[in-house]
């Protein structure tokens, strides 16, 4: 991401914006750690961390899940491919509203049903095991540590675009200090306080995206078709921007491309262990049918928020200028909030967009945190805590809160290292093992009643792995000017997702892996299951451990 170096440079923002940005982002992150502190687990409770005690209302649970699925990558990224791509964006944009849609009618209760604090919960279930339950933390952070990179490396290229400096030091200590307050509120607030600021954001989010949409609109006269007209116009593609197929144009199948992106998105994206985590502080399957109708309908509301701002983006501002600020267009967003006011903005103009951009800014601080929470809660109760038969409360809180240090640490390192390169990757690379890895797991841990304790590691490992080898050789990684190593040429697959290979083979790795353990232990884990089936399917009653 680049920036001018005079004030404002090309986007447009003026002193008093960056300004009265700077204040809002010190006071937000301040108010938002003292309410983490405020709300957090005042005792050594494991459901008091893990969980909050099931204690949110319906509503703010459903909010909280919005909040966590809705991150960084997904208002910027996903933004940026609809100011760039047009229709091939918004099919992209309508899939994430679709996976949690999938979500809520396939896995939501059974997974609620199964699990009491992490991922590990519900797969060891029918399959105890301490391989099991290592085999679910590795790939827990395998799926969480790209998005935390990316959006890690976001927050300093974010408040370089905004703030006006374009110097490295400063990003990296930019990054280095979000990120320790990113943990600040996993260790401190638990589930709790990640909720609070989670609904924080998507209420700002929200709240904010509304009004922006409706000044975009109200500058074409409330009609969309000439929002879209204009985009297309300025878009350098001529309709062409309102038809499918300009996303993946260069590549060797554009339309098998596309299929294999919306794919792993839908089966990716609701699977992450951070949103399904969520699941767990409902305390009744009907409480998590209720948080999710309140979930479902924010991200859908959402998906034409995002389309008109990024629309708006490219027809106002015209799409060379979005590429020019970021080939990749995540400050598309920024950009088309920033066009809304036109050229004069007055002071409530100025107060409305920084408004959009502590919105953004705490949508970065929200998302890490509840991944970091994710990945912590895993390490603690997966790997550390399942060594010892009774873990006393006290020790295993400990844990979590020094594995929130453990996992946030090296992604702070990390991130300073990539962030001078393209994340792209990264964030396809974690859609790609939810959806390849994670999503096979659940559905067969859930539903099937052969399945073994050998199929579930071959699935989980295998998916994962094959997915690791199959993202080296794309295009996002090398062999075209956008990719993370662009003077490097080692393009060997042909789509840009892995999805239409990796999800196929993540199923049959758990298939063979089954046939392989036997008809005797394939008849064990048929008992085993039908011992759980009513808590899995029908939430008879809620086990412990």
């Amino acid at each position: 991401m680049t920036t001018a170096n005079t004030p404002g440079g090309i986007t447009g923002f003026s002193s008093s914006a960056q300004a009265m940005s700077l204040v809002a982002f010190t006071t937000v992150a301040t108010i938002t750690l003292l309410l983490c502190v405020m709300t957090g687990p005042d005792r050594d409770d494991l459901d008091e961390f893990y969980t909050g005690y099931g204690s949110l209302s319906p509503m703010r649970n459903g909010l909280a899940i919005a909040g966590d699925y809705i991150s960084a990558a997904t208002v910027l990224g996903t933004g940026g491919i609809i100011a760039l791509a047009g229709y091939d964006g918004v099919v992209l944009a309508l899939s994430t509203a679709l996976s949690l849609m999938l979500l809520m009618f396939l896995l939501a209760e059974p997974l609620r049903n199964a699990g009491r604090f992490t991922m590990g919960d519900a797969l060891a279930r029918r399959m105890p095991g301490r391989a099991v339950r290592m085999a679910a933390c590795a790939v827990t952070i395998a799926a969480l540590l790209p998005l935390m990179l990316v959006q890690l490396a976001g927050t300093g290229d974010l408040l370089a675009f905004l703030l006006g400096f374009s110097g490295d030091s400063l990003k990296t200590g930019c990054v280095i200090g979000l990120g320790a307050l990113m943990i600040s509120y996993a260790a401190i607030g638990g589930m709790k306080g990640t909720a609070l600021i989670q609904i924080l954001k998507i209420v700002m989010l929200l709240g904010s995206g509304l009004v922006v949409a409706g000044l975009i609109l109200h500058r074409f006269d409330w009609d969309p078709g000439a929002l879209f007209t204009a985009a297309a116009e300025n878009s350098g593609a001529g309709p062409a921007f309102l038809h499918s197929g300009l996303e993946f144009a260069g590549g060797a199948s554009p339309r098998l491309d596309m299929i294999s992106s919306e794919l792993t998105v839908v089966l990716g994206g609701a699977c992450l262990p951070h949103v399904t985590m969520r699941m767990y502080t409902a305390n009744s399957a009907r409480q998590v049918r209720r948080s999710l109708s309140w979930a479902v309908p924010a991200v859908a509301l959402f998906v034409p928020v995002i389309t008109v701002v990024a629309f708006g983006a490219t027809a106002l501002i015209g799409r060379a200028t979005i590429a020019a600020a970021d080939p990749q267009g995540n400050t598309a967003y920024l950009l088309g909030s920033r066009a809304a006011f036109g050229r004069d903005v007055s002071n409530a103009g100025t107060l409305l967009f920084t408004t959009v951009t502590t919105a953004i800014f705490l949508t970065l601080l929200a998302s890490v945190a509840g991944m970091i929470l994710a990945c912590a809660n895993s390490l603690a109760h997966d790997v550390f805590a399942a060594r010892v038969q009774e873990m006393p409360p006290r020790r295993e809180m400990a844990l979590a809160r020094l594995s929130a240090l453990a996992v946030g640490i090296p992604a702070i390192l990390l991130a300073t290292l990539v962030q001078h390169h393209s994340l792209q990757p990264l964030v396809t690379l974690s859609f790609c093992i939810g959806a390849s890895a994670i999503a096979p797991a659940l559905v067969y841990s859930l539903f099937w009643r052969r399945y073994t304790r050998t199929g579930l590691l071959c699935t989980l490992i295998g998916g994962t792995v094959t997915t690791l080898v199959l993202m080296t050789g794309t295009n996002l990684v090398s062999g075209s000017p956008a990719a993370a190593f662009p003077d490097a040429d080692f393009n060997w697959f042909p789509f840009t997702t892995t999805g239409l290979v990796s999800i196929p083979l993540g199923f049959a790795y758990g298939w063979l892996g089954t046939l392989a353990s036997g008809r005797g232990q394939a008849a064990e884990q048929r008992r085993q299951y039908e011992a759980v089936e009513g808590w899995i399917l029908a939430g008879a009653t809620r086990r412990s451990g």
